[in-house]
């Protein structure tokens, strides 16, 4: 038990019950407890393998390479379309923590199997990302656009990507695209 778990737990007010449950579970895997991210997380031999936290809805136990595991249950989520490895478990209440702690505890061991075994998951490479079209179209009419964003790193080029592609709106992606030329031209990403 990691004493920076403890002080977390004691701040938590909503899912306190529910994180507290899941981590008793946890603690029985042979996992290391750790605070990282300012969530508890529980590694094997320094890689992370799960972690708890809560959210405004739900609070839940997240796989760092669950885009691997079986999900024979149907009980992993992924958070958004662009996450690629992370899966959850989520919940609202200790009765539904109680009600898949066998569940929780199977997927766990499967997901200590994939790192005793080295799996990695296959990420997406950067082109391989739909951009939206009001970014194609900018990028096909202006040719120093388009080198520009070509030498942005891939990371930098993804960020850009989705934050353009998360705008429901046409006009509100074009926003988005016009606002961040500047930027781009000078090579800078997103959050630079």
């Amino acid at each position: 038990m990691n004493p920076k778990v403890d002080a977390f737990l004691k701040q938590q007010g909503k899912w306190r019950a529910e994180l507290t449950q899941l981590r008793e579970i946890l603690l029985g895997t042979g996992l290391t407890e750790e605070l990282k991210w300012g969530h508890p997380c529980y590694a094997l031999d320094g890689k992370n393998v799960v972690l708890i936290h809560g959210f405004k809805e739900y609070c839940a136990i997240l796989f760092h390479k669950g885009a691997l595991l079986e999900d024979a249950k149907g009980v992993l989520i992924q958070q958004t379309k662009n996450v690629q490895s992370a899966r959850q478990i989520r919940f609202t209440s200790v009765q539904e923590v109680n009600k898949l702690k066998s569940t929780v505890k199977a997927y766990v061991r499967e997901a200590i199997a994939i790192e005793h075994a080295g799996l990695k998951v296959q990420f997406k490479k950067t082109e391989d990302f739909e951009r939206p079209e009001e970014l194609e179209s900018k990028l096909a009419t202006n040719a120093k656009l388009r080198a520009a964003f070509s030498a942005l790193t891939p990371g930098r080029q993804r960020a850009y990507i989705f934050h353009f592609s998360q705008a429901k709106l046409p006009k509100t992606r074009a926003a988005r695209v016009a606002k961040h030329i500047p930027r781009i031209l000078k090579g800078l990403g997103l959050d630079d």
